[in-house]
């Protein structure tokens, strides 16, 4: 998560509703698929499905990308980090405390089937 700056969120909007195809190459060059970016008031929530071997190795690709150095030129501006200071974030993590997985595991018979699952 980040939190999005109020008065960029028209400039922020716009870049998004056109990323440039050259860092969209290079994520994907880095292994990076289905990365999505939610906002929810001044909250950006982002998410991504990694499928390489060598996280560390993808993320020092895309940081060395000029293309992508370009883009954080007019991105990072947008933005305020909410990560713990000190930790080297820029995004901060959220925990998964919920997954629901592609196939059911065998049938267990539910505890309890109440409620709406929130």
């Amino acid at each position: 998560m980040i939190r999005l700056r109020p008065e960029q969120r028209e400039t922020y909007l716009r870049l998004h509703a056109a990323v440039w195809p050259s860092v969209e190459k290079t994520l994907r060059a880095a292994n990076f698929r289905n990365y999505t970016i939610f906002l929810r008031d001044d909250l950006l929530f982002g998410y991504y499905e990694y499928v390489g071997d060598d996280y560390d190795a993808d993320l020092r690709l895309i940081a060395a990308d000029p293309q992508t150095q370009a883009w954080w030129k007019l991105t990072d501006p947008c933005q305020e980090s909410i990560a713990e200071p000190g930790s080297g974030d820029w995004w901060a993590p959220m925990r998964e405390v919920w997954h629901l997985a592609d196939e059911a595991p065998d049938e267990v018979p539910d505890q309890a089937q109440q409620g709406s699952g929130r």
